[in-house]
């Protein structure tokens, strides 16, 4: 029998009904097939939230003001946002990365500093990134999930971000991405009302007819991407290369594993997609990566909160899977064949 067929016998024949633990049943095969084994382990559980600037905050996309990203990595590092409270619900190890924001902090021992420079460019002036800029981003993503993996042997890895005005920036890697028009990838973000939807949709569509020459997916993110989403792309390329489990938050994750499906769709393997956010265009892109989300709570915070939320149900696959006995070591009939 091949793996997959061992882990399918291994399901089928626990005391229950073909199929009746349903998406639990899939989620376990999937874990088993990264792990290479039909005794599957989660161990040393990370989300690493990566932070930055942008520089397009300034024309007015967004319902906060830029400062916004300073003052919650300054929250995230007291302990008091939502992925700190979900985090240490669920025994997960929370870095936070700073990637680009616009303040200097001071030493802090939860804090790796990766800044490559202080905000993105403003899109409607020159790309948000230069080359040099968005090679550093890969690499320093990288650097940082292969340390983490090292030190503790982590094989399941989630990925949160905050920056102010990275909705917009998803948006336009989005409709690049998959050639959608800039109205179907936009949503409301951080709350934006009708008037300043429709201000935020004028702008990208501004930002997209200024760089119509931008094709490939490394070009697409160093004109229109940010440089937490450009880091998140290079830790998330580091997990799939070290075979552990990826677990995709919402929107913007979903923007920066879809950049790495363009060039790799083998990394979706790899991955578990925690939740449906409320942002309109997350449902469309999910359906064209052919992936169903495990929660549907109509959430939008970011901060990698889906895959902290989604943890227990992917803990719970592993311990069915490990744990529930057969039919034939519980001594029960199984149905007539």
């Amino acid at each position: 029998m091949t793996l997959s067929e061992e882990l399918q016998h291994k399901i089928d024949y626990k005391t229950k009904p073909l199929g009746a633990l349903g998406d639990l049943e899939i989620l376990a095969k999937r874990i088993g097939l990264v792990q290479k084994t039909t005794s599957p382990e989660l161990q040393s559980p990370h989300i690493v939230l990566f932070a930055a600037d942008h520089g397009l905050a300034k024309a007015g996309v967004s319902a906060y003001p830029p400062e916004v990203t300073f003052q919650m990595v300054d929250n995230f590092l007291k302990g008091g946002a939502a992925i700190n409270v979900f985090c240490k619900q669920n025994n997960i190890q929370l870095k936070l990365v700073d990637a680009g924001v616009d303040y200097d902090f001071p030493q802090h021992p939860q804090l790796i500093d990766r800044k490559v420079r202080k905000s993105s460019r403003n899109m409607l002036e020159e790309p948000a990134m230069t080359k040099e800029e968005y090679q550093s981003c890969l690499a320093n993503g990288q650097k940082i999930v292969r340390s983490i993996q090292q030190e503790t042997s982590c094989n399941v890895i989630g990925f949160g971000e905050m920056g102010i005005g990275n909705t917009s920036a998803s948006s336009l890697l989005l409709s690049k991405i998959f050639d959608l028009p800039i109205e179907q990838c936009v949503g409301r973000g951080t709350g934006v009302n009708d008037e300043q939807l429709q201000t935020k949709i004028n702008i990208l569509e501004q930002v997209l007819s200024l760089y119509p020459a931008v094709k490939t997916p490394d070009e697409i993110v160093q004109t229109f991407g940010g440089l937490e989403i450009a880091q998140m792309m290079g830790a998330m390329q580091e997990a799939y290369e070290q075979k552990m489990l990826l677990l995709i938050d919402g929107f913007i994750a979903t923007a920066a594993i879809s950049l790495l499906w363009k060039k790799n769709p083998a990394i979706l393997q790899h991955c578990i997609f925690c939740h449906l956010s409320d942002e309109q265009a997350h449902g469309r892109i999910l359906e064209i990566l052919e992936q169903k989300p495990l929660l549907q709570l109509s959430m939008r915070v970011g901060e990698g909160t889906g895959c902290a939320v989604a943890y227990p149900i992917i803990e719970s696959a592993v311990l069915f899977l490990n744990e529930m006995s057969s039919f034939e070591q519980a001594n029960v009939s199984n149905k007539n064949e």
